[in-house]
């Protein structure tokens, strides 16, 4: 499949508890633009379980949202839709009933699909938004209907599991409340009882893994740890986007001896799944315990994006259709959405490297783990600022590179990378500067180098022709040699670059001698 004019897309999950739709521009240059995302509470598998059907209440319920979410994506330019129906559809008699009856009211088709399909969806959703390379980790998604269970690294699932295992089907199977909507403590081990008796399994499969992590996505994993975040005994104790299994076991406690309608006011829970948290929480908390995980990080990622993500990978012009990591495949999805030169942008990064280990082996810096591939970053975005405008683009490309979400990244290092860009040009680091000056000291040293690397590379290819093929330090005694082989005349170049030596003095104390060496390419 190739791109050969701009799309519009539709991507629609139909689960058991809501209806999602993600609606993005496919650009021809590689890069997506998200148009809008919805969600809307449907609750499709409420009283299905017991006769093993969609109610037509339900029913009605999810027809009259997603003809509503269709018309608006229909009305933001969607061309092609990729829609998929859960838990709740799958195992309901009459499921395809409402996917044809769907289809006959909008001409949409929603194709059920299986539950390791939906694990893997699921997988590729939240693994493509962070940076675990090859770490094997344990992905968790509590549905109404169904908890999906996938141990997987960045690049395929190892394990891929849909169990029985609802918040809206625990609850409406299990889950006999009192008068006013507390939950016993002999329904809470009636149900760990059955949550454990369906996990044995798959958790003794995860424990001879090694996992080293958890992730949970999900609206249930999501309001647990927002619930833990301002829950009063934990305001100075919690983590945020982590949830600890203490933390949990405390919030099933509290939760369950609230009356509903005290439920519904707790801080960070949506009343409308004040019903099921309970058994959502619990559920968690098995697999949690059985796989001898400490706690989960939480992510807002879901099978929505999966739908996304499977759907570009199969376009060549994406990134997405290359094994890179999840890191890289930011930076250039960025880079693609700004309309930089890539060309440029990948020379910027050859030369800027070259400078970089060139500059180690001649004792200017000591190596820093983490310096080489911000550095990398930091050349390949310096320019995307101009998608703003030129006039200075170094100020914009800080506020890209830091404003929009680069996934696989933390803040400090999306900080360091934009901070590098930014001073490729014009004014040097200050230590008034915000904020430049609430870095530590290493850090702000370490900007100063790398911005230093990155002018000169810049200063390199200031025709934007790739005619200098290498840039290397050298020590001679007490001063450095920059040796400079071009292809043809580099007359701009070379007197760009040479600019830049007493700003090189002023950094490493250390005067700089250039040398030209022409490169014979008969």
């Amino acid at each position: 499949m190739h791109l050969k004019k701009p799309r519009v897309v539709g991507f629609i999950d139909l689960g058991t508890n809501s209806v999602r739709l993600l609606v993005v521009r496919l650009n021809t240059n590689g890069s997506y633009t998200l148009l809008t995302q919805q969600k809307e509470v449907i609750r499709l598998g409420e009283g299905e379980y017991p006769a093993n059907r969609l109610t037509i209440t339900a029913i009605e319920r999810a027809i009259s949202v997603i003809t509503k979410l269709i018309e608006l994506a229909k009305s933001r330019g969607v061309e092609e839709f990729v829609a998929v129906a859960t838990s709740a559809a799958r195992e309901a008699e009459n499921g395809e009933e409402l996917c044809l009856h769907i289809e006959d009211l909008t001409g949409i088709r929603i194709h059920i699909i299986s539950g390791t399909e939906e694990a893997r969806l699921i997988w590729l959703g939240v693994s493509s938004g962070i940076d675990i390379r090859d770490e094997k980790a344990l992905f968790i998604d509590i549905g109404g209907g169904s908890t999906e269970i996938i141990v997987g690294d960045q690049h395929e699932p190892s394990i891929l599991r849909s169990l029985k295992l609802g918040a809206i089907r625990t609850t409406g199977t299990l889950i006999n409340p009192e008068k006013d909507g507390k939950i016993s403590p002999d329904t809470l081990k009636q149900v760990r009882r059955h949550i454990e008796h369906e996990i044995v399994h798959i958790a003794k499969q995860i424990r001879v893994l090694s996992v080293t992590r958890a992730f949970g996505s999900s609206g249930t994993i999501l309001a647990l740890e927002t619930i833990a975040s301002s829950y009063k005994p934990f305001q100075s104790t919690h983590v945020s986007g982590f949830l600890g299994t203490d933390e949990l076991e405390a919030i099933i406690s509290y939760l369950s001896g609230l009356p509903l309608e005290a439920r519904k006011n707790v801080q960070g829970l949506n009343p409308e799944r004040a019903d099921i948290i309970v058994a959502g929480a619990l559920i968690l908390h098995e697999i949690l315990k059985a796989t001898k995980v400490s706690g989960i990080f939480v992510s807002n990622r879901s099978l929505r994006d999966g739908l996304l993500v499977d759907y570009i990978s199969r376009i060549p012009e994406f990134p997405h259709a290359e094994q890179v990591s999840i890191r890289e495949r930011s930076v250039r999805h960025l880079g693609k959405l700004c309309h930089i030169d890539e060309k440029h942008a990948a020379h910027i990064v050859k030369l800027s490297l070259q400078l970089y280990h060139s500059a180690i082996r001649s004792k200017l810096f000591k190596y820093q783990e983490e310096s080489e591939e911000l550095l990398t970053h930091a050349a390949y975005l310096h320019d995307v600022g101009q998608f703003i405008s030129f006039s200075n683009h170094h100020q914009h490309s800080f506020y890209l590179i830091t404003e929009v979400p680069l996934l696989g990244f933390n803040q400090y290092e999306v900080l360091m990378i934009g901070l590098v860009a930014r001073y490729h040009r014009k004014k040097l680091p200050r230590s008034r500067d915000v904020p430049f000056q609430e870095l530590g000291r290493t850090e702000r040293r370490t900007v100063r180098i790398l911005s230093l690397l990155l002018r000169m590379a810049e200063n390199l290819d200031r025709s934007h022709n790739c005619r200098i093929e290498k840039a290397e330090f050298s020590r001679d005694k007490e001063s450095i040699v920059l040796s400079i082989s071009c292809i043809s005349d580099c007359s701009l170049e070379f007197w760009a670059i040479e600019s830049e030596k007493d700003t090189f003095f002023r950094t490493f104390r250390l005067p700089l001698h250039i040398e030209y060496i022409p490169l014979d390419h008969k």
